[in-house]
């Protein structure tokens, strides 16, 4: 009989966040001035996998993306600040939560661009199949109440798959 490795220890949340900033250039913009929405979602996979990453502590591929809704416009010379961690891990995925905002140079105050959820799938390096990941310790309220929306959303995709 094969023995099953031993469960991996939690980890908590706070080792796997990011935070990513960007200044939106001319080359990023679309015909309006603004930051085209693609390069946003390419700036959130980043940040997003070097976020799973740090969880798995292995190399990690992006496996879905939930739902983008873009709330607010941010211009050429605009500073877009990205904030990432894992909300909830599963056998051999991670959902990671992002969070986008526009900063202003001035005063520092932040303003809502886009959140997303993207689920990551740990890869082990050699063999390149799904590996085995840490469990989530959420330690904040707002992490508990992350770590639940995330199960849930976690349910409702594997439902959606059957």
């Amino acid at each position: 009989m094969v023995e099953s490795p031993p469960p991996l220890p939690p980890r908590s949340v706070a080792d796997s966040k990011v935070e990513m900033t960007e200044i939106v250039f001319p080359n990023d913009a679309n015909p309006l001035g603004n930051v085209m929405g693609g390069r946003v979602m390419q700036w959130i996979d980043i940040c997003a996998a070097v976020a799973a990453g740090r969880h798995a502590r292995t190399p990690v591929v992006t496996a879905s993306v939930d739902r983008i809704d873009f709330h607010n416009p941010v211009p050429v010379g605009g500073v877009v600040v990205l904030l990432a961690s894992v909300n909830y891990a599963g056998r051999s995925s991670m959902e990671v939560g992002v969070k986008v905002w526009q900063e202003d140079r001035a005063t520092g105050d932040r303003r809502h661009v886009v959140s997303a959820y993207l689920t990551f799938v740990s890869l082990d390096p050699a063999s390149k199949a799904p590996r085995p990941v840490p469990p989530v310790a959420p330690e904040t309220d707002d992490e508990r109440r992350r770590f639940e929306a995330a199960k849930a959303r976690r349910a409702q995709r594997l439902a959606g798959r059957a």
